[in-house]
């Protein structure tokens, strides 16, 4: 079953929905998630959460602030640690829910979401089992790794310029998320990432924009989720490797598993890093629920 839901955070409502099992007679264990880089809930989000209450699970899915029909301003702006605070939130939000079980809540995250899934693991007591799906580790390195050398210059100065206007009360500039062009402006220069945002957005999330402010890049830039992974533990974390992803890059999601403490496992998906949506989405998706099941179970 679904429910459209809505709640404070921090100054803003953020909206999304609340998945019950059709069966559910008492409260259940319940995963908290949110999508990763400018992508809205409608983005399979629903599918992951469909299969979690297939298995017992119910879940709360919301958008991020700023996108889809959360609200915030700037529009397209992604700060990463209030991303973070906003899933803690979500999870008080959870504790609210009579079909909640409040003592067995897992976050699961995907992309850069999946970082903040590591994040809020390891920074929030309430979380009892952490799910990171190809997850962004270290926003610096990704980002030189994603930018060609003679060009991070230039984007560096631009960065620089949007916050001195930025200073003088001028508009936030913006760029796309992703382009056709490979070697224009773009936040995620990648073919499959503009594939399957653009094919997503056709088939699935027609409320999905393709902007982010240039700010975005700059606080990527500044974010780390690998420097907390060592916190989790003892909350029982894994994460879903995609042995192809080349976006958020899987040598660094592979050294931050390896940070890790015990308890925690790894599971490593065939393909890129929107397989894990598509054509990987069964493996995905059964990764996750057997972990939940395994540590939020009764």
């Amino acid at each position: 079953m679904r429910e459209d839901i809505e709640f404070e955070a921090d100054g803003a409502t953020l909206r999304g929905w609340l998945y019950t099992p059709d069966d559910a007679e008492e409260p259940v264990p319940t995963i908290v998630l949110a999508h990763g880089f400018s992508a809205v809930k409608e983005m399979y989000l629903d599918k992951f959460a469909e299969a979690f209450a297939e298995a017992g699970l119910g879940s709360v899915v919301f958008d991020n602030r700023n996108f889809g029909e959360s609200d915030g301003e700037p529009r397209y702006e992604i700060d990463p640690y209030q991303q973070v605070r906003d899933y803690r939130h979500a999870i008080t939000y959870a504790e609210t829910r009579e079909e909640v079980d409040a003592d067995r809540i897992g976050v699961w995250g995907t992309s850069y979401s999946g970082g903040h899934a590591l994040t809020v693991g390891a920074w929030d007591t309430r979380v009892d089992c952490v799910v990171s799906q190809v997850p962004l580790t270290d926003g610096l390195y990704n980002l030189r790794r994603l930018v060609r050398a003679d060009i991070i210059g230039d984007l560096r100065e631009q960065i620089n310029e949007d916050r001195r206007a930025r200073f003088r009360g001028e508009d936030p500039s913006y760029l796309p998320v992703v382009s056709e062009d490979l070697l224009g402006d773009a936040a995620l220069p990648t073919q499959d990432s503009y594939e399957w945002f653009t094919e997503t957005k056709e088939k699935r999330a027609p409320n999905w924009e393709n902007e982010v402010t240039l700010k975005t890049i700059e606080l990527m830039s500044e974010y780390a989720p690998k420097d907390h992974v060592e916190e989790i533990s003892p909350t029982p974390l894994r994460m879903v490797i995609a042995e192809e992803d080349h976006l958020a890059v899987k040598d660094a999601a592979f050294e931050t598993y390896e940070r890790a403490r015990e308890p925690k496992s790894i599971v490593t998906l065939d393909g890129g890093h929107f397989d894990a949506y598509t054509e990987g989405f069964e493996e995905a998706s059964t990764a996750a629920i057997e972990w939940f099941d395994e540590h939020l179970g009764p």
